[in-house]
């Protein structure tokens, strides 16, 4: 179906902090959040006090989707400025401690907290999420196995997830170990077919497991409110062209695997081992990782593999109008990640404390979230 316009939304997770102290805010953050809804219609909350979502509606269009999102961004942190908030994207957040967290008052994050206890208030983690129409929606579980190998590659490309409770982790992205402690996250299992896929929901419905497919928390999955692939690998983005590169990325893979049924039709429990080795070497290095290929039975160097990816999707980024966006990969693994802007900022900051460095990596957060240049 090649009049089919994949159509996109992005959904972001944002942190909030203390302006002064830069750790989480510990007054209540409803005038905060009544601002941010009143202002923008599309702003959702999350399942801490301390969080903020934000999502454009569905679009063919990357300027459009980039528009969007850069008023969100800025509006969000005028209204910070307003209630002595600061408005960030990471993965993390580097100063925040899990335990002091306030829940947002609700029946399904009540829920939620009441099914998994301490891991979910210790769930201090933002991501971005990517949603994908296909045009037949019957078609994702396939879509969803075929498309895990390319996860690892998108979350190294994402990665700004280096600090947890205000200590260096050593990670480049630290976000899926601390959502790993939930259940039914990281990679989807592969599925031999759809009626495979619906059996698995069905008894864990039945068993009282999960209230419905939503509860499944994987880093890709079929959503059960769209007829969309969503991509939830990816830690928040902290700069707006990384989260349009990723998600131009993952537009092209939906629209090149749904063109070649062939690519990536025999992945077996080899596969998805390597895949989630793949993804441990992502969330270590970031865009310094070695991946491993499969079809070479070798590591290649991150640029290598994303060359590879490149060429795959260039018919797929001609057609859909997104060439720029996901040739800016290219700029990501020169320039670094996040990741890599976090530690600088930290080191930069030459205190005598870890808590001085680590002020300083929310103080580069913000002002990179909302669209302002910072040296290092």
């Amino acid at each position: 179906m090649s009049h089919h316009t994949y159509r996109f939304g992005i959904e972001e997770e944002y942190f909030l902090a203390d302006a002064e102290t830069r750790g989480t805010p510990d007054r209540s953050l409803s005038a905060f959040h009544d601002a941010a809804g009143a202002a923008l219609p599309a702003i959702g909350r999350e399942l801490l006090e301390s969080q903020v979502e934000a999502c454009t509606p569905p679009s063919d269009s990357f300027a459009e989707a980039r528009d969007v999102l850069a008023h969100h961004r800025k509006t969000l942190a005028r209204i910070g400025r307003e209630h002595g908030v600061l408005v960030f994207a990471a993965g993390t957040h580097p100063v925040a401690a899990w335990s002091r967290q306030a829940v947002t008052q609700g029946e399904r994050y009540t829920g939620i907290l009441a099914d998994v206890g301490l891991a979910g208030q210790r769930s201090l983690i933002c991501g971005m999420h990517v949603h994908v129409e296909v045009p037949d929606p019957d078609a994702r579980v396939d879509l969803m196995n075929r498309l895990l190998p390319f996860q690892p590659l998108l979350l190294g490309l994402s990665a700004s997830s280096p600090f947890w409770q205000g200590r260096p982790t050593g990670l480049a992205a630290y976000r899926l170990s601390a959502f790993g402690e939930l259940p039914r996250t990281g990679l989807p299992n592969l599925f031999a077919d759809r009626a495979a896929y619906e059996r698995y929901v069905r008894i864990m419905n039945q068993a009282g497991s999960i209230a419905d497919a939503s509860f499944l928390w994987w880093s890709l999955r079929p959503s059960i409110k769209f007829p969309t692939l969503e991509l939830r690998i990816a830690d928040s983005c902290t700069r707006l062209d990384d989260a349009i590169t990723i998600a131009a990325l993952y537009r092209c893979l939906v629209r090149c695997a749904v063109r070649r049924p062939d690519m990536n039709a025999d992945l077996d429990g080899v596969s998805r081992a390597l895949a989630q080795e793949n993804l441990w070497r992502a969330q270590h290095a970031g865009t310094a990782a070695e991946l491993i290929d499969e079809a070479r039975e070798t590591a290649l160097p991150f640029a290598e593999a994303l060359d590879d990816l490149l060429s795959l999707i260039h018919e797929d980024a001609d057609a859909l109008g997104c060439m720029g966006e996901v040739e800016a990969a290219r700029r990501i693994v020169r320039d670094g990640t996040s990741a890599t802007g976090q530690i600088a900022a930290s080191e930069g900051a030459g205190g005598e404390t870890v808590q001085f460095s680590v002020v300083a990596v929310v103080d580069w957060l913000a002002k990179t979230t909302r669209g302002e240049t910072v040296s290092g």
